[in-house]
């Protein structure tokens, strides 16, 4: 009776809290603190059998749902996104994700993002079915998304040219043409690379440059769609997380490698492109090179050309 008594007046004082604070009691209300009075067990015990449970299924579930990317995979998720996007030679979509927690002890600004609350980034890689190829997460909600894909080990990989991509391939239809790498698609943020595409800066775009872009959101899109697929169905996303920054990576990690397993099991259902938005970062082309805008600049004349141009990409843009 005591307990149901001081259940009783503890959500009676939410009248008297901040808006935040409110917030963050409902949030913890259905998770360690319910399950500490549904089970009959002690708040930290809860803890505790939770992060070992998400450690648990990470480590047994990571190397099956998001393996190490083979040789083999690359040409799958290439094919998938020619099908599906119309972008040819496409290794997969890469964008970062802020997931909000609330703000660490003593971490002054380092998690305190642009835009303006405290998160850790989800860096991801996914495939034109929604699922993620590569992830990593906790880095500081302050860096730029091209910082930390530089320090995760999939952009170490691919700057040291260590990742296993196929070798160059021509473009479909393009009989007469060069070969062309295999690419990562990113949005403006990310600086311009022989295997990574960005967008041409949005300034005095021609007609080829305008086709380029667009075809290339188009296959962006799906790292967007992944995330807010991700959101909407782990509702953990849509308020802070409300522990300390190592538990909140292997809470993100955990949920993204079961999202990956409903995804395959479920099937993918092609509404889900339609219900995200795009959010472009503007920033000055950088870290190119000559030939990675010899590469951006292929792949636009192909898609301007009558071999790899859509019949309706001109009304889009």
């Amino acid at each position: 009776m005591d307990d149901i008594n001081f259940e009783f007046n503890d959500k009676l004082s939410l009248y008297t809290k901040s808006d935040f604070e409110q917030r963050r009691y409902l949030a913890t209300g259905a998770t360690f603190n319910q399950l500490h009075l549904d089970f009959l067990i002690g708040k930290s015990t809860v803890r505790v059998i939770i992060k070992e449970t998400l450690a648990a299924l990470w480590e047994k579930l990571q190397p099956l749902e998001i393996p190490e990317p083979t040789k083999e995979l690359w040409l799958k998720t290439a094919e998938g996104f020619y099908k599906n996007a119309n972008f040819p030679n496409c290794l997969g979509a890469v964008d970062g994700k802020h997931i909000r927690i609330i703000n660490p002890a003593n971490s002054g600004s380092n998690y305190y993002n642009y835009k303006h609350f405290f998160s850790i980034v989800l860096m991801a890689l996914v495939d034109s079915n929604y699922c993620f190829l590569s992830i990593d997460v906790g880095a500081f909600g302050r860096e730029g998304d091209p910082n930390i894909f530089k320090k995760s080990p999939l952009g170490k990989k691919l700057y040291n040219r260590q990742l296993d991509i196929p070798s160059e391939k021509k473009l479909p239809n393009d009989n007469g043409g060069k070969e062309q790498p295999f690419v990562i698609v990113g949005d403006e943020a990310f600086g311009l690379h022989e295997n990574l595409l960005r967008p041409y800066p949005r300034k005095n775009l021609d007609i080829r440059k305008r086709v380029f872009n667009f075809r290339l959101t188009r296959a962006r899109r799906y790292v967007e769609c992944t995330f807010g697929i991700l959101a909407n169905k782990w509702r953990i996303f849509h308020t802070p997380i409300l522990v300390e920054p190592d538990f909140a990576t292997l809470i993100v990690k955990t949920a993204c490698v079961l999202h990956n397993i409903v995804r395959r099991r479920d099937g993918v259902e092609y509404d889900d492109m339609f219900h995200c938005t795009l959010d472009s970062i503007d920033s000055t082309l950088r870290g190119s090179t000559n030939n990675a805008r010899d590469v951006r600049d292929y792949f636009a004349n192909y898609f301007d050309s009558p071999e790899g141009k859509l019949d309706w990409q001109y009304n889009a843009i």
